[in-house]
């Protein structure tokens, strides 16, 4: 892997005029390049004041200038960051004129990928800072803080090096047959079994991290009219869904995420459902899309003003294997004897009554479905390395018992180091680290 280490410049903070601006140097002439623009001559490890001239010796700004010397950096370089006024024009030229120094534009997500490659931090670490910046949630973005902590990394960690301490030993026996005892296959198995069971551990909270990154998607689905929409304008707080007395006016889904006690919910309005026969051609495609969405989300809400008739019930096979509610509408009078129960509770768009209640048991649902000990997350490549080495280690249990196998368990338990490794980043080719590193955002 060929590391082009010269230096780099971006603007970190968004083009927009606002109090403050931060353009950011790395590389082994940040601090020169910064020199030959300041005013003032640089104090390594303080916070230097003065400004930043141009070739003419024109201020261009008046700047905080903060340097970080070498290895104690995000990057593991020197770096520079220029704090100036948040002026589109002004941060500009502040970095036309660094250019012109002998700085190039940084790629996406070149200052993590440097910190990477200098061994700042772990490739689970620089996959935590995107999600950290991406976050749609509190509780993901604070999954994202324990895996930039290390949390994650170390719990790979620990599996490893109890893989890499009996591969050792078998590799041993295999090239010093004379000086080194062969290791007990009972031995073996009990070690990648225990890793196993680490690594199921970890697995067995995957949906877990993909509910936190990505949010619960919570359907509304009912008959035509029941006031799906306003409801769902009710959830939102704000009017998002057309609503009219006229049924099928929803012939589409209209999704749109609310964040609840730190959790990121994706509420989905759909078209009424009813009798196909009685529905036009559009209509037919917004019911089908309706079903559809009951198949594909994880909470249902099922709507209805007086009873439950037929179809209704129909809709609720369809997700009998599901976390779902009966939402009652239309209830626009608190009356004393409103009879809920824990799947069913009355609401009434118009008033707000209901509502609040709804999210509470919505809530509710989503700490059911994730574990309180879910304190990181992994992404789906981590989740297909964790397999591949789940699979590896499986082999080698599976593995019969006779006395020319210590090769195959050799390869098998290769394997798993291997697939752990492609989590943290020692083993990694150019492409999987491009992808990883292009969808960061320029400057981080």
């Amino acid at each position: 892997m060929e590391n082009n280490f010269d230096t780099i410049v971006a603007i970190i903070t968004p083009m927009a005029y606002s109090a403050v601006g931060i353009i950011r140097l790395s590389g082994e002439k940040s601090i020169q390049i910064a020199q030959s623009i300041f005013s003032r001559k640089i104090k390594p490890k303080k916070i230097n004041y003065g400004h930043i001239l141009n070739s003419n010796k024109d201020v261009l700004d008046e700047v905080i200038l903060l340097p970080f010397v070498a290895p104690h950096s995000y990057t593991g370089e020197d770096v520079v960051e220029i704090q100036t006024h948040g002026n589109p024009q002004i941060l500009n030229s502040i970095l036309e004129l660094i250019i012109s120094k002998g700085a190039r534009i940084a790629q996406r997500g070149e200052f993590t990928k440097r910190a990477f490659l200098n061994h700042r931090i772990d490739l689970s670490q620089a996959e935590a800072v995107l999600d950290i910046i991406q976050s749609k949630s509190i509780k993901s973005a604070q999954n994202a803080l324990s895996n930039l902590d290390g949390y994650l990394k170390n719990k790979i960690l620990e599996i490893k090096n109890n893989l890499v301490d009996i591969y050792s030993k078998v590799i041993a026996s295999i090239d010093f047959p004379e000086d080194v005892k062969e290791v007990d296959k009972n031995t073996i198995v009990s070690i990648c079994s225990d890793n196993i069971q680490k690594i199921n551990e970890i697995l067995k909270n995957a949906k877990s991290h993909d509910f936190i990154r990505d949010g619960i998607s919570a359907c509304l689905i009912g008959r035509p009219n029941v006031g799906k929409s306003s409801l769902f304008n009710a959830l939102l707080n704000y009017s998002r869904a057309i609503v009219t007395p006229i049924e099928g006016t929803t012939r589409d889904t209209i999704k749109e995420a609310i964040n609840l006690e730190g959790y990121l919910i994706n509420f989905i309005d759909t078209a009424g459902i009813r009798d196909k026969d009685k529905a036009d051609v559009v209509e037919k495609i917004g019911i089908d899309n309706s079903i559809e969405q009951i198949k594909n989300s994880d909470i249902v809400l099922f709507l209805f003003e007086k009873s439950i008739d037929e179809v209704d019930k129909n809709l609720i096979e369809l997700a009998k294997d599901k976390n779902y509610l009966f939402i009652k509408t239309k209830c626009d009078i608190e009356e004393k004897n409103i009879n809920d129960s824990e799947n069913l509770i009355s609401t009434s768009s118009k008033t707000g009554f209901g509502v609040n209640k709804l999210k509470e048991k919505i809530v509710q649902i989503i700490k059911n479905l994730i574990p309180n000990d879910t304190s990181y997350t992994t992404n789906k490549r981590q989740q297909n390395c964790l397999i591949k080495a789940l699979d590896a280690l499986q082999n080698v249990i599976c593995a019969p018992e006779f006395d020319d196998m210590s090769d195959l368990y050799a390869m098998d338990l290769k394997n798993a180091i291997l697939a752990l490794d492609e989590i943290t980043g020692e083993v990694l080719t150019d492409n999987i680290l491009d992808n990883i590193f292009d969808n960061f955002c320029i400057g981080k």
